[in-house]
């Protein structure tokens, strides 16, 4: 599934290049549609991205490095190379969330 605020035509077609299969396209991520071992491409907010990994599913999140002239406007495939896109896997907690998990510490 590749999500995201507007899941750009040259995001796709850079994800097909590298043989990425992608079996959904959704414009705004509805996390009640995430199942377990799902895994879901995009530039999500923390929030959302948080919410997917508590689900059982997997946040590529897709990374690259912008120049300021290139922010607030879609990207091509070529344009998303050329700023070394690639994706990085997450997981992401809240603070709570870890430090319920965390065994207390020694006194």
């Amino acid at each position: 599934m590749l999500s995201g605020s507007s899941p750009a035509i040259g995001a796709v077609e850079w994800a097909r290049r590298r043989g990425l299969q992608i079996d959904r396209l959704v414009e705004h991520l509805e996390v009640e549609q995430i199942q377990p071992g799902d895994t879901v491409i995009g530039t999500l907010p923390v929030h959302l991205a948080a919410e997917v990994y508590r689900r059982g599913a997997k946040y590529l999140h897709l990374s690259m490095e912008m120049p300021p002239q290139a922010r607030g406007r879609e990207l091509n495939a070529d344009e998303l190379e050329a700023y070394g896109a690639r994706l990085e896997e997450y997981v992401i907690l809240s603070k709570s969330e870890m430090t319920a998990s965390l065994p207390p510490l020694a006194q």
